[in-house]
């Protein structure tokens, strides 16, 4: 897992493969001042459940590969709805649909956008 200090060049490197893979409207946000259990949340939206699809493979090849992270195991993914925990940092891809239903920006509105 992620130690603290390093989150931070995580979430510019998730940022980077998201980009690569065109991903849509990614938003980072520290919850350290808003919430007692959660560090970081990585947003970003999928145009359809195959690129959905293609960011989860992106990320997990590459980070596995570059930085030896592997998520911790999540239950309840859906085609709609993919979330990789590493720790610190919780990656969330969603289709634009999932992602205004559940309005996790909304939700954490307080939070600082990093």
């Amino acid at each position: 897992m992620v130690k603290a200090k390093e989150a931070v060049a995580l979430i510019e490197r998730i940022k980077e493969l998201l980009a690569e893979k065109k991903a849509e409207n990614v938003v980072a946000l520290d919850l350290r001042r808003v919430s007692e259990t959660l560090d970081y949340f990585v947003v970003a939206s999928a145009t359809s459940t195959p690129h959905l699809q293609a960011l989860e493979r992106h990320l997990l090849e590459k980070l596995e590969e570059e930085e030896d992270l592997r998520p911790r195991p999540t239950a309840g993914q859906s085609p709609r709805w993919v979330v990789l925990d590493y720790g610190e940092v919780v990656v969330h891809l969603m289709t634009p649909e999932a992602r205004e239903y559940y309005d996790l920006e909304g939700f954490w509105a307080d939070a600082e956008r990093l």
